[in-house]
């Protein structure tokens, strides 16, 4: 069961994924989730990158639309979403397969890290919107680089979907964590 804590950085999420602002998810928010990241300059100008985007953004819809009994359901609410963050300790592969894609769609230059600038597209994409971000890149970046290797934004992308831990950096992976409730 989620904490208070995981719960508002996953409801910031669902918020964000919710386009049309109806309180549910549905097949037309993911569509309109893949269109943002098709617009990114490098997703835009590689076609093969493009597909893999809409195929993981798609994927994550189809798997969350199918009800425990083999079904299908229209939208779904928080409590749905939830429930397959629950979920997500036992499906890493799925977890790490999406940081892939991600990294590829969100590192314009192809130099194979993510810089402070790259960060900040990544949350303005996912939230639809510019989103302030203080020094959330600086505590991602955990050696002082200024880069996100792939193997750290893997296991960063990894504490933001599965950690229940507010002093894991990968927390702030998708921007600021606001309105924790108390645990």
């Amino acid at each position: 069961m989620a904490s208070g804590f995981q719960h508002a950085k996953v409801q910031a999420m669902f918020e964000a994924f919710d386009t049309d602002g109806n309180g549910y998810l549905e097949g037309s928010d993911f569509e309109a989730l893949a269109e943002r990241w098709e617009q990114l300059p490098r997703v835009d100008a590689e076609p093969e990158l493009a597909s893999r985007v809409r195929t993981v953004m798609m994927s994550w819809w189809e798997h969350l639309s199918t009800s425990g009994d083999g079904g299908r359901v229209q939208r779904i609410g928080m409590a749905e979403l939830m429930a397959v963050v629950d979920r997500l300790p036992s499906m890493p592969q799925a977890v790490t397969a999406t940081a892939d894609t991600i990294f590829d769609a969100i590192d314009e230059n192809g130099d194979s890290r993510i810089s402070r600038g790259e960060h900040k597209q990544l949350i303005n994409t996912w939230h639809g919107r510019s989103i302030p971000t203080g020094d959330v890149f600086d505590q991602l970046d955990q050696d002082g680089d200024g880069y996100l290797s792939r193997p750290e934004f893997a296991a960063l992308w990894t504490q933001f979907w599965i950690s229940d831990d507010p002093g894991e950096p990968g927390n702030l992976m998708c921007g600021p964590v606001t309105g924790t409730p108390s645990v």
